[in-house]
């Protein structure tokens, strides 16, 4: 087994370039093993620790390796365990770039951007060094692999780095107060989660201030556990909100699908449809409804992207209501009530205490 996984690693390892790491694993009646690999990094994970030892002996007959034992910090990723589970921060990453960026002595944010001030992409005035803003969004881009909190604002940031203003800086520097209030939160994955999915899915209608494009979000569960999760701008203009939100729900359905293929590779089954949570039961008719009406036959494709999947049993769509959509901190901009209280369901915690 170990022959066939590094002989998949020979194969793949070229065209990868080591740009982003390598992921390559196998299941069968003996276990679990996989391998991820980035530059001279390298990290394993099975279910059989025999199969690990192998793996090792097979290495140091061609390769000179360091075992540095059960893994504490791979890629800029702290990680902590214990018998409940798992929980993965990026404090290390967070305290050096406060101290690149001169924010360490700053007052900390309860919130990552402001919710009364609407950004455009010509508020404010051209900043000189335009590097800088560069630099400092490309670096949290990396940061929000772990931080969901801060997910939307550096995506609504990014949009703005080929002119930005001083009005973006300012909001720039806001994520990094309110990560100072933070450095150490990231995501705890229970050991005792149970192994179904279900998503929220959300959408703000119209929100860009430049296009008027809407805003899509969504996140994903295993169990209790966040383990996908997204904010990103939709492609066109939709006319009403329930077409924004349908269009939520067909991201969401594809990244279930995915989520569904990847675990039964893992070797998971999941036997029940995924529930489907939207807070707009306009969008949850029209993929009930087997007849599409002229009002959306423009968004027909997603119409049957939900519907296919809908029929399949692949998900079950649900309501829910406002107050208890979490996929809401990905859509738009929260006061600290709200945003705290998301949080609080998607098991962020930290093992530090604020710096």
């Amino acid at each position: 087994m170990v022959l066939e996984i590094l002989s998949s690693f020979e194969r793949f390892w070229s065209a990868t370039v080591c740009i982003r790491p390598l992921f390559l694993f196998k299941h069968d009646h003996t276990g679990f093993f996989g391998i991820v690999v980035y530059v001279d990094d390298i990290l394993v994970a099975t279910t059989d620790p025999a199969i690990t030892e192998n793996f090792k002996d097979f290495l140091s007959q061609h390769f000179k390796f360091k075992d540095l034992g059960v893994p504490k910090y791979f890629i800029g990723v702290e990680i902590a365990r214990n018998k409940k589970g798992i929980l993965i921060s990026q404090r290390k990453y967070v305290m050096d770039l406060l101290r690149d960026t001169g924010m360490l002595g700053y007052k900390p944010s309860a919130v990552p951007m402001d919710p009364l001030k609407k950004l455009r992409a010509d508020s404010g005035k051209p900043i000189e060094d335009t590097s800088k803003y560069r630099r400092l969004i490309g670096r949290l881009l990396y940061l929000c692999i772990t931080r969901p909190d801060v997910t939307f604002a550096v995506h609504k940031l990014s949009q703005y780095v080929a002119s930005p203003t001083d009005e973006h800086w300012e909001a720039a520097e806001k994520i990094l107060r309110y990560l100072k209030r933070s450095p150490g939160h990231g995501l705890f994955y229970s050991s005792s989660s149970k192994l179904n999915l279900s998503i929220f899915t959300d959408a703000d209608w119209a929100s860009c201030q430049d296009t008027r494009k809407s805003m899509t979000g969504y996140c994903l569960y295993l169990g209790s556990s966040l383990i996908s999760w997204k904010a990103k701008k939709q492609n066109i203009v939709s006319r009403s909100s329930a077409e924004a939100e349908y269009r939520a729900m067909a991201q969401g359905t594809c990244e279930v699908v995915w989520a569904v293929a990847l675990l039964a590779d893992f070797g998971v089954k999941i036997e029940k449809a995924v529930p489907l949570y939207c807070d707009n039961q306009s969008a949850i008719h029209i993929c009930s409804n087997p007849v599409f009406h002229e009002r959306t036959k423009h968004i027909e494709i997603d119409c049957h992207t939900v519907r296919e999947k809908y029929l399949e049993g692949v998900i079950k769509p649900l309501h829910i209501r406002n107050n208890l959509q979490v996929a809401d901190i990905f859509t738009k901009l929260l006061g600290p009530m709200s945003f705290h209280s998301i949080l609080s369901k998607m098991n962020f915690e930290s093992l530090y205490n604020p710096s």
